[in-house]
């Protein structure tokens, strides 16, 4: 292994479910630029989000953290502004104390949107869904006459339930733009120091609209079948999933969706993966053309998946399989070879693989650990991942996955005889002493966390200080996260 700091790069696109790669089982795609990462290093056949909406699963992965301790649980927060004075640090600032040069190119979801979060350079391209944000991308296309576009100012946008030609040319798309820009970073990049680069691509987030040679590529035929609506699913997974599209964001109404709306839907998805594909091998290619290749980590995946109409629905935001599954590629230059780990992993582990090849020291109250086969000596070992969500928990063990609503809504299943998660076993009689185990573990990761998220209101003394029986004792607040006992 190399003995001096390797350069870093975090790939995630948007809202990518891993059985849309070919290196993932896809037959219907062929993805070798994403799949090339996998010639030296790790493929994680089970790579799990613990928190399946953007804004949850992007503060994990920034923090290292979970989600209850966070307190991000919806789109709808974010991060706390005094994190510092909690004790709490950023893995782009952690590597930026180390001596790394720090960059942030594409999508972030930060609020506000032009926030740091650590990142010393910044080149903003945020959701497709923000028309508004007045960022790098808005500038550029400004500059050709050109703006960005809702998905209702494009023909079919209703009828095909977002499946859409885009207006604007390949070569001022959302993901062309941030390929471009990490490619540019790297052959244009002069420092004296290692390089930490996120790289965030919008696609192949909804609306579904690739540009139309890419479309062309697929044909709705080929597409993999959706999973049916399990005729025991709560009927609020529905209900809430069609409300919350035909907000101002979407617009879009999936009161009917038929199969054929799905399989369109998927077609279109697979060209934007087909783009994002393309430009990932223009990034490589400039690592190479560079000499950088030998001496930078990659990592590739994603923040959570999308139903695709998996059970009826569209997006994500439940514990399904297509909701949580996400690829997960660790690229080392170092690797004589590829393997495949098929123990359950979280990608809230990429944070502290990210400290750990950056040489930084891993803090304690993290809850993120070195991803495993990589050659990180580590005292900790996850077999399972805990996901939380403002509406619902879970525990997932390879094997069995509980989850848990505020509906009220439990369900049980075994994904590896039943992957398309059609027979809720919580009330089957066979099934009661793995749902209690489960139910057990669950409960109790809940409850320290919901302590830990509470570290800076510690009062940090006790009624035998003489200050305290004094008088006129003040209190530290918030008292930071690593100065007392959890």
């Amino acid at each position: 292994m190399m003995t001096s700091q390797p350069n870093l790069i975090f790939l995630m696109p948007d809202q990518l479910r891993a059985d849309f790669l070919s290196c993932y089982g896809a037959d219907f795609i062929q993805t070798p630029h994403i799949d090339s990462l996998f010639s030296r290093g790790v493929r994680y056949a089970d790579a799990c989000t613990p928190s399946p909406v953007c804004v949850p699963a992007r503060s994990v992965l920034l923090t290292g953290i979970n989600a209850i301790r966070t307190g991000v649980t919806s789109n709808g927060q974010f991060l706390r502004t005094d994190l510092s004075e909690c004790g709490i640090s950023t893995w782009p600032e952690m590597l930026s104390q180390k001596g790394y040069m720090t960059s942030a190119i594409g999508k972030m979801h930060f609020y506000p949107w032009e926030a740091s979060m650590g990142f010393q350079h910044r080149m903003i391209c945020e959701d497709k869904r923000w028309l508004n944000v007045k960022d790098d991308y808005y500038h550029y296309l400004k500059g050709y006459g050109l703006k960005k576009f809702h998905g209702n100012e494009h023909a079919g946008y209703q009828e095909n339930r977002g499946a859409i030609i885009s207006r604007l040319p390949w070569e001022h798309s959302w993901d062309y733009f941030v390929g471009e820009g990490a490619a540019k970073y790297i052959r244009n990049y002069s420092h004296n120091r290692p390089f930490a680069m996120m790289v965030g691509f919008p696609g192949p987030h909804c609306p579904y609209d690739p540009c139309q040679k890419y479309a062309d590529l697929f044909d709705p035929a080929d597409m993999p079948d959706p999973y049916p609506e399990a005729t025991d699913q709560p009927p609020d997974f529905r209900q809430n999933n069609i409300r919350g599209n035909l907000g101002p964001w979407n617009g879009v109404d999936y009161s009917e969706f038929t199969t054929a709306h799905k399989k369109k839907i998927r077609a279109h998805y697979a060209g934007l993966v087909k783009q994002i594909d393309d430009k990932v091998g223009d990034i490589l290619s400039a690592l190479e053309e560079t000499g950088l290749q030998d001496n930078t980590v990659i990592i590739f995946s994603s923040d959570h998946g999308d139903y695709l109409g998996d059970h009826g629905l569209i997006g994500k935001g439940t514990f399904y399989e297509s909701s949580i599954k996400v690829p997960l590629i660790v690229y080392l230059p170092w690797a004589d070879g590829s393997t495949v780990c098929s123990s359950p992993v979280s990608i809230e582990d990429i944070t502290a693989t990210l400290l750990h090849f950056a040489g930084c020291e891993i803090p304690t109250h993290l809850n993120s650990i070195p991803l495993p086969g990589l050659g990180i000596q580590t005292d900790r070992i996850r077999d399972r991942v805990y996901g939380f969500l403002a509406s619902g928990c879970m525990n997932y063990n390879g094997e069995w996955k509980l989850a848990k609503y505020t509906s009220g809504d439990v369900m049980l299943f075994n994904v590896k005889e039943d992957p398309a998660e059609q027979l809720n076993r919580i009330k089957h009689p066979n099934c009661q002493e793995i749902a209690r185990q489960l139910d057990a573990e669950l409960t109790s990761m809940m409850l320290r966390s919901i302590a830990q998220a509470h570290s800076e209101k510690v009062i940090g003394t006790s009624w035998e200080d003489l200050e305290f029986g004094d008088g006129g004792w003040q209190r530290t607040y918030p008292m930071p996260i690593g100065s007392h006992d959890e």
